[in-house]
């Protein structure tokens, strides 16, 4: 059971002369670990083994909210600087090439020039629309999905909580598959042209060790207990994809800045103008009819 001194707890751990990896980690550094108690009781809830956390999260949680699983603070040369960790929405197997961050507004909802120079640009709501796109999942999947959505929604609005998104990433099963291909072909000619050199091996208690240790799988495969949020595309889909989609950026509160943020932009854009600022009630429902419509 936790105690409410375990939401105050924190650790800390100094390394000096840290010789490992010299070339790329510091001498000398500070990690502080918040509330060590209160995130292992919720990595537990999560289904989370703790003596794997360092490694792989596998639990399918039925919700598209954040999992935050660590807080912690990394001090070097007297910089601080402060992490969450979260579980991963994308897979670590299957790439992405195209990504959206959706809100259901319609106001300067472009990604920029400087973000589409990006190798993986975050596209928005305008550039979804205006790309034709649609999320492709047959009607099980889309019935479970919404209900999902709709609790944590619903959840977020009761807490006045706004301006959250749903990341969605893409994977295209054909695009991969020419790819490694691709990459399996200059493999081959390197290899001709090996010197002899030996690639060091993985240890056995790494993480890329444990990711690996399954089976492969075919292309567009994958397994739902580690890429928890994946939706593969319904067979009469335009193309054959893979969906990753969970909401992310949900500790926005609708203070009294964000009121007067709605009121500046209403006057500029008008009453009926689809600005994101606006109260957690009319952005959870919004929200929640922009994603149900991009459903097919």
């Amino acid at each position: 059971m936790l105690m409410p001194d375990d939401f105050k707890a924190y650790s800390k751990i100094k390394v000096d002369n840290h010789l490992f990896n010299k070339e790329n980690m510091p001498s000398h550094f500070k990690f502080k670990e918040y509330c060590p108690m209160v995130f292992r009781n919720l990595r537990e809830r999560f289904g989370i083994d703790d003596q794997d956390f360092q490694f792989i999260v596998e639990c399918h949680g039925n919700t598209l909210l954040p999992q935050f699983l660590g807080m912690y603070r990394l001090t070097v040369d007297g910089v601080e600087v402060y992490m969450i960790v979260t579980r991963n929405v994308f897979s670590h197997r299957l790439s992405v090439y195209r990504k959206y961050d959706l809100k259901g507004s319609t106001v300067a909802r472009e990604a920029s020039d400087k973000e589409k120079a990006k190798e993986l640009p975050t596209f928005k709501d305008n550039d979804f629309i205006n790309d034709g796109q649609k999320i492709h999942i047959d009607e099980n999947n889309k019935k479970m999905f919404l209900e999902k959505l709709k609790k944590d929604v619903e959840f977020l609005a009761q807490l006045k909580l706004m301006d959250y998104s749903l990341l969605v990433g893409i994977h295209d099963v054909e695009r991969a598959e020419q790819e490694e291909v691709e990459c399996e072909e200059n493999d081959g000619e390197d290899e001709g042209e090996s010197d002899g050199a030996h690639p060091i091996g993985t240890p056995p208690d790494s993480p890329g060790n444990t990711l690996n240790s399954s089976p492969p799988l075919p292309p567009g495969e994958f397994d739902p207990n580690i890429d928890v949020y994946g939706i593969k595309a319904h067979e009469s889909a335009p193309r054959k994809e893979v969906y990753f989609m969970a909401i992310i950026d949900i500790l926005t509160h609708y203070d009294a800045k964000k009121k007067a943020a709605h009121a500046a932009k209403t006057v500029k854009h008008g009453a009926g103008a689809e600005i994101s600022t606006v109260n957690p009630e009319q952005y959870s429902k919004r929200f929640l009819d922009f994603i149900a419509n991009i459903l097919t």
